[in-house]
């Protein structure tokens, strides 16, 4: 899929325009042109730290952030490869700690289009493969690599021998790609589940589980799933976590939501479920506070666009698109909100995505809807999502952007209101980019 991305360095522009020439329209799931492509480039994937592959509906991404945070609070570096980016291609390469830097991000871009010749990649194959390529040059004690889509046949699959992997919540997401049932997503995302490697996930359904169960099975994995030889449970203001080496206190992580701490708690999972990386519990209680992970849940108190805003009035991202991940944001929002505090939810969502499902949990809230565009992608009218808003019984009306949303809140608004921008990381980037506050 092409992802529009773009640059202000002319060196990384360049590579991305041919990236954008060359990848086809529609992506093909498969390992087979990744592979070749590697092949090419003396297969640099054999060479890369140790790899802590995570898949999963909603919550991959914030597991990775947990992760990062707890080996680099034990002093040991690690190279993160996650996606999309918010608002620099950058942002899905991290070496080391530091994001990639555009001189060698438009060297590694170049060298892989030189050599994909006949194969035809797409923008998210060669883009993995400047990862790899960056991965195995630069030194670090692990990689942790975020799947892009489904599992199986995600790119970063082509990884032999990953140190552990782990699942985080699965649920109905990219259909036309991994299927319309919620097995059939669970056998894609169980994929990446490989030979003597341990498999570590959260508790799912009992079907959903057999499914996950019977791949990590014919894959000779080890499984480890919540509720077996490891648990948690958040109560009392902190994480309480357990597994067959003994129990861990943690404090609830920083991040908003009450989700996260599950989250968090796979990631402390896979770190216990795996025998190189030395990580004490020490770092894992710093990760709880240190972790960072943008335009989920985040809360923007500086900026441009906050600065509009009346004294006392919030602003929050989020970028979550499908139905488990608003039933999470609206969760946190009913316990968050004061009583008759105006809320307001600046929506915009790819037209792939199910918006009335998106919704659903909003319903019965005070919740006023203003539906705006996703620029630079195939998006739902604004008119559209403000009709669909109303069938759930929410106040809405179409907007032409977030600004100008913004900018009807503030003119109309009697008390400081909550605003939420949600509904695609696409549109979260755009908004972090105007505000002036992007991703570091």
């Amino acid at each position: 899929m092409a992802d529009h991305a773009h640059s202000t360095d002319p060196a990384v522009q360049a590579q991305l325009d041919r990236l954008a020439t060359l990848s086809p329209g529609r992506d093909t799931l498969g390992l087979e042109r990744v592979a070749a492509l590697l092949d090419r480039l003396g297969n640099p994937e054999r060479s890369m730290p140790p790899v802590l592959h995570v898949a999963g509906t909603n919550g991959k991404g914030s597991t990775c952030a947990f992760l990062r945070a707890a080996i680099e609070a034990a002093g040991l570096s690690t190279h993160v490869f996650t996606s999309p980016h918010l608002v620099r291609f950058n942002e899905r390469i991290r070496l080391a700690g530091r994001l990639i830097e555009d001189a060698l991000l438009a060297a590694l871009l170049a060298e892989v289009l030189d050599v994909a010749g006949d194969i035809g990649p797409s923008f998210f194959e060669v883009t993995t493969a400047a990862a790899i390529l960056a991965f195995a040059r630069t030194p670090a004690d692990a990689c942790i690599v975020e799947v892009g889509l489904g599992g199986r046949l995600d790119a970063t699959n082509v990884i032999g021998r990953p140190l552990v992997c782990g699942i985080a919540q699965l649920g109905l997401d990219h259909q036309s790609f991994l299927g319309e049932r919620i097995e059939q997503i669970a056998a894609e995302k169980a994929g990446i589940a490989k030979a003597g490697v341990p498999l570590v996930t959260l508790h799912y359904p009992q079907a959903v589980a057999d499914t996950v169960g019977a791949a990590a099975a014919a894959a000779g994995a080890r499984w480890h799933p919540k509720g077996g030889d490891w648990d948690m449970v958040a109560y009392r203001g902190r994480l309480h976590y357990r597994d067959g080496n003994g129990k861990i206190d943690l404090p609830l992580p920083r991040l908003p939501g009450a989700h996260q701490a599950t989250n968090a708690a796979l990631a402390v999972a896979m770190l216990r479920h795996q025998d190189v990386l030395a990580v004490p519990p020490a770092a894992m209680r710093a990760a709880m506070g240190w972790a960072h992970w943008p335009a989920r849940l985040q809360r923007v108190e500086s900026g441009r666009l906050f600065d509009m805003l009346p004294i006392g009035a919030e602003l929050w991202i989020d970028g979550g698109h499908n139905p488990a991940a608003a039933r999470a944001v609206a969760d946190h929002f009913r316990n968050a909100l004061p009583m008759g505090r105006p809320f307001h939810i600046i929506l915009g969502m790819l037209e792939n995505k199910d918006a009335s499902g998106f919704l659903a949990p909003f319903r019965g809230s005070n919740a006023q809807v203003h539906g705006v565009p996703v620029p630079g992608h195939a998006h739902h009218l604004p008119e559209a999502l403000a009709i669909i808003a109303r069938a759930h019984g929410l106040t809405a009306n179409p907007a032409t952007d977030p600004l100008a949303a913004l900018t009807a809140i503030t003119s109309t608004a009697a008390d400081p209101p909550t605003i939420l921008i949600a509904g695609s990381l696409y549109l979260a980037g755009t908004v972090l980019d105007a505000n002036g506050t992007p991703p570091d």
